[in-house]
């Protein structure tokens, strides 16, 4: 029986090699998943108005309470890194392509086909469709670590990883962490310096209220305006604390095609653009889900931080689209003309 475990893991990890998934390890639905800091994390507040993090905290805790009968949780990496466009605006390496869950769950559900097909077991997909505690999950297989940031970090791959899982009924060896928990981050505070916005309030603590990921993507009204000048030139998401990580530097460009960068129009030219526009620049991206009005909004404050008076008259043509808009042009246009 152990021989046929064993085999089966080795068939695993070949395939998702083969279907370009670059890690494969497994994890214990019994694995701790530290609740109790969630739990802590939640009463603080310091989700924001991510309603849905409030919700099946219970499940988030439990992995094996995700799937009835999971003895084996397949964790998968998925590298996304590639250098930076040369455009203005900053759009999260992440985002500038296809967007990762389409890419990524396909990959694992035809790893589930072959898995039942092929060994025998039921399988379920869940790329960021599911409550659960996906990074200190990969964790505790010694895939890498939660680092000071919180972003699980790769001896090889760094802070640029994206990750999905797969449940299962059939019973595989698990991997265990080598380091215990402790990770390999030791006396560096990279992350926690560059945050332009005291996010990462603590080692290992993220106020994700005070993120310019949260604030660009999540947040749904006005960004405040303690923050909109240390947003910089970020339009969509914020890489600051994964790109000082050093264990970044044995980071390669991703091998999906599918997470090359979208060639966009320069920023000032998309605050004139109409729904079908930023529907034909974003259609199947992560930047979709944000919507016209938010892409302007966040548009608005990059150009107050980066722009030049060439960029007044795509300001002034921006505003009574509405009062969300209209303020954070109205904001820009000062920011230029009194700078």
């Amino acid at each position: 029986m152990k021989e046929q475990i064993q085999s089966n893991k080795e068939l695993i990890r070949s395939k998702a090699s083969e279907l370009g998934i670059d890690v494969c390890a497994f994890a214990s639905p019994k694995a701790d998943v530290r609740k109790a800091y969630l739990e802590s994390w939640l009463s603080s507040k310091k989700a924001g108005n991510m309603d849905w993090m409030y919700r099946n905290v219970e499940m988030r805790g439990n992995p094996e309470s995700v799937l009835e009968d999971t003895k084996t949780v397949i964790m998968f990496g998925l590298n996304y890194y590639q250098p930076p466009p040369a455009q203005r605006g900053k759009i999260a390496t992440y985002a500038l392509g296809r967007d990762y869950h389409k890419v990524f769950k396909k990959k694992i559900q035809k790893l589930g086909t072959y898995i039942e097909e092929n060994l025998g077991g039921r399988t379920r997909t869940f790329v960021d469709t599911a409550p659960i505690m996906e990074k200190p999950l990969a964790a505790s297989t010694g895939m890498g670590w939660q680092g000071k940031s919180t972003l699980l970090i790769h001896k090889k791959f760094g802070t640029w990883l994206f990750l999905g899982e797969l449940f299962t009924n059939l019973s595989i060896e698990h991997d265990q962490d080598s380091s215990q928990g402790k990770g390999y981050c030791g006396k560096c505070t990279r992350c926690l310096d560059a945050c332009p916005t005291n996010a990462i309030v603590a080692p290992y603590q993220l106020d994700a209220r005070k993120c310019i990921a949260y604030l660009t993507i999540e947040h749904k009204g006005p960004i405040p305006m303690e923050f909109r000048k240390l947003i910089g030139d970020k339009v969509y998401g914020c890489d600051d604390c994964l790109t000082v990580c050093p264990w970044n530097r044995w980071a390669k460009q991703t091998r999906e095609a599918d997470f090359k960068a979208r060639p966009l129009p320069d920023l000032a030219d998309t605050l004139s653009w109409k729904d079908e526009d930023f529907l034909k620049a974003f259609a199947g991206s992560a930047v979709y889900r944000l919507k016209l009005e938010r892409w302007k909004r966040n548009v608005c404050v990059v150009l107050g931080n980066i722009g030049t008076k060439k960029d007044l008259v795509a300001l002034q043509q921006v505003k009574g689209e509405s009062e969300l808009v209209d303020e954070h042009a109205d904001w820009a246009i000062r920011q230029i003309q009194n700078p």
